[in-house]
């Protein structure tokens, strides 16, 4: 018996992990700060990198989240616009259109996207700021949508051993490898424990940090066009 989950999203251009964690940030903030949406490069970047909600936690730097979303610009599933009088270039995500998904879907996919494999009720619990889901029979449909899509975005793992249920993962990067993504991923619980979880903290402040001195640049910006 093998780990790895059979994938179909798109065998020949498979999105890498930056690729996806790009693209789950736009997600992400979308709902959570739409205020604040469409995003600049360096919100983007500490969406990438912040701590909470994330899983594994990553540091990709300035260039590497431009590329990536170059890449996914090329690939359609990432916008781009430059509003008028202002010098920074603003990203916003296309998934929805691409590939038809009201929010409750998109939800889903997108905290799978950040959290990595989990269980129906971690995806419901986590996905409440999102889209909140009624009941458990909305949230299986949710799932069972986007398994059931050709190409499926999202695959039901089997149980593991001494557990009550079942995980799922998102297809995007391709098959999934069960064993890798435990490794990985999923020990965010162990790592925020004791010293880490204060590191977390730490990392977490200067993410806010920055994004309020983006905030405070964006007025000083716009005040000028009044001045």
């Amino acid at each position: 018996m093998t780990d790895d989950i059979p994938g179909s999203f798109d065998p020949a251009s498979d999105l890498d992990p930056n690729e996806i964690r790009v693209l789950a940030v736009l997600a992400e903030k979308e709902a959570l700060t739409p205020d604040n949406y469409p995003m600049s490069l360096n919100a983007v970047m500490n969406g990438c990198n912040q701590l909470s909600s994330r899983d594994p936690v990553m540091q990709l730097s300035e260039d590497v989240v431009h590329d990536t979303l170059q890449r996914l610009m090329q690939r359609k599933l990432v916008g781009s616009m430059s509003q008028a009088g202002a010098r920074v270039i603003k990203y916003e995500h296309r998934m929805r259109i691409k590939w038809s998904l009201e929010q409750d879907k998109l939800a889903v996919l997108t905290v799978l996207m950040l959290r990595g494999l989990q269980t129906a009720g971690e995806i419901r619990t986590r996905s409440g700021r999102l889209h909140e889901f009624k009941s458990v029979a909305e949230l299986d449909a949710a799932l069972q949508f986007l398994i059931d899509k050709y190409p499926p975005l999202v695959a039901r793992l089997e149980r593991a051993p001494g557990t009550k249920e079942p995980r799922y993962g998102q297809l995007l990067g391709g098959e999934i490898d069960v064993a890798r993504a435990d490794a990985t991923g999923g020990g965010g619980a162990a790592a925020a424990s004791g010293g880490g979880r204060t590191a977390q903290l730490e990392q977490e402040v200067a993410a806010l940090r920055a994004e309020v001195d983006e905030l405070k640049a964006q007025f000083a910006a716009f005040r000028q066009q009044f001045e």
